[in-house]
C-alpha cells in the first residue's frame, strides 16, 4: 500500500490512540500540546515515508516518533516543573525519566477514560458529540461538519467552547469511582446513542461517512464491553441495537439515495453477521434486573430484522413500543 493511501487509514485508527494516551498522562487542561505532538508525528511521518519508503512497522514508527517528540517537548518546554501534575512529576522524579505508554491495555484504559471525559454533563450533548468524533474518532472538522450538515467555524467553535468548559470544570480524565458508574454510564450511552443515530438517520447522502459514524459509535460502545466496570446490561442492550439497525444499513436506499420502505427491503441485503451480534449482545443484556430504553428499542430492532409477517411480531413491537412510552 502507498503512502498516500497508508496514512488516512493510521491516522484514523492512531491518532485518537496516541491523543488519548498523552491526555491521560498530562491532563485535559493541556489537550492541545497532545494533538500538536500528534499532528507533528503524523506531519513526519508525511514528509519521511514520501523519500524513504513506508517503515516495516508503520504503527511501531508513529509510537515510537510520539513518544520522542513528547519527551523532547517536555524537556524543551520546562513543563515537569512548570505544567505537570504532581503526580507525573513524582512518577518522572522516581524514573528520571517519564514514561510515554503506549501499551494496548493502557490505549484501552486511556480511551475508555476519555470517554467519560469526553461525556460530561458540563458540556451540552451536541458539543458531547462533536468533541467524541474528534478525539476519540479522529475525524477531523470538515468531516465532523458533514456530518451536522453546517460549517466548519461552527463545528470548530463548538469543539473549542467544550474543550474550555472542560477545563474551567477542572475535569479529570480517568474512570469514576465504581460508586459512580451507573450515573456516568446514563451520560456516555446517551452520547453513543445520538452519535449512531447522527450516522443512521442522517440525511447527507455521504454513505461512507454515515457508515463511518455508525461504526465508532460501535467501536467506543464495545470498549465499554471489553472492561469489567462498565459492561453493564444497558452498554450491552445499546450495541445490540446498534448491530441490529446496522445489520439493514445497505437495504434501507436505493442506488440513488432514496429510502426503501421497510416492508420493500430486499432480505437479502440484511448482514446476518450483524443480527447474530445483536442476538449475542441481547442475551447478554437480560442478565441484569433493570430494564432501559435501549433494551426495549433493542427487542423492536430485532422483530424488524425477522422479515416474517406474524401476528407474533407485530404484537410484539405493539407491546414493546408501550413499554418505552411508559418508561419514557
Amino acid at each position: 500500500m502507498k503512502e498516500r493511501e497508508l496514512l488516512p487509514d493510521l491516522f484514523r485508527t492512531e491518532y485518537r490512540k496516541i491523543v488519548s494516551v498523552l491526555c491521560y498522562l498530562f491532563g485535559i487542561e493541556h489537550i492541545e500540546i497532545a494533538e500538536d505532538i500528534v499532528s507533528d508525528t503524523f506531519l513526519s511521518a508525511t514528509e519521511l515515508w514520501s523519500l524513504k519508503g513506508i517503515p516495516e512497522n508503520p504503527t511501531a514508527w508513529l509510537y515510537t516518533v510520539a513518544k520522542n517528540k513528547t519527551k523532547n517537548y517536555l524537556k524543551r518546554n520546562s513543563l515537569f516543573e512548570q505544567k505537570l501534575s504532581a503526580e507525573i512529576r513524582y512518577k518522572a522524579a522516581k524514573t528520571e525519566e517519564i514514561e510515554i505508554n503506549l501499551s494496548a491495555k493502557n490505549i484501552a484504559d486511556s480511551q475508555l477514560a476519555m470517554i467519560f471525559t469526553v461525556c460530561d454533563p458540563c458540556i451540552p450533548n451536541e458539543a458531547q458529540v462533536a468533541l467524541a468524533l474528534n478525539l476519540l474518532c479522529g475525524f477531523g472538522i470538515q468531516e465532523i461538519a458533514d456530518a451536522f450538515l453546517t460549517n466548519k467555524e461552527v463545528i470548530y467553535k463548538r469543539i473549542n467552547r467544550a474543550k474550555e468548559k472542560l477545563k474551567a470544570a477542572n475535569i479529570k480524565i480517568e474512570q469514576p469511582a465504581l460508586r459512580e458508574i451507573s450515573n456516568r454510564l446514563e451520560t456516555v450511552l446517551t452520547t453513543l446513542y445520538l452519535l449512531f443515530s447522527e450516522g443512521y438517520y442522517s440525511i447527507s447522502q455521504n454513505t461512507t461517512l454515515r457508515k463511518g459514524l455508525c461504526a465508532e459509535a460501535m467501536r467506543l460502545n464495545y470498549l465499554l464491553i471489553e472492561n469489567d466496570t462498565t459492561n453493564k446490561p444497558a452498554v450491552n442492550a445499546l450495541l445490540s441495537l446498534m448491530c441490529f439497525h446496522s445489520s439493514r444499513f445497505d437495504a434501507r436506499t436505493d442506488e440513488h439515495g432514496e429510502t426503501i420502505l421497510y416492508q420493500d427491503q430486499d432480505e437479502t441485503r440484511w448482514n446476518r453477521e450483524l443480527i447474530e451480534k445483536g442476538t449475542y449482545f441481547l442475551n447478554q443484556a437480560s442478565t441484569g434486573d433493570q430494564l432501559s430504553k435501549y433494551h426495549l428499542e433493542a427487542g423492536i430492532a430485532y422483530w424488524h430484522t425477522q422479515k416474517e409477517d406474524t401476528n407474533e411480531k407485530w404484537e410484539s413491537i405493539l407491546d414493546l413500543y408501550n413499554q418505552l412510552l411508559i418508561l419514557e
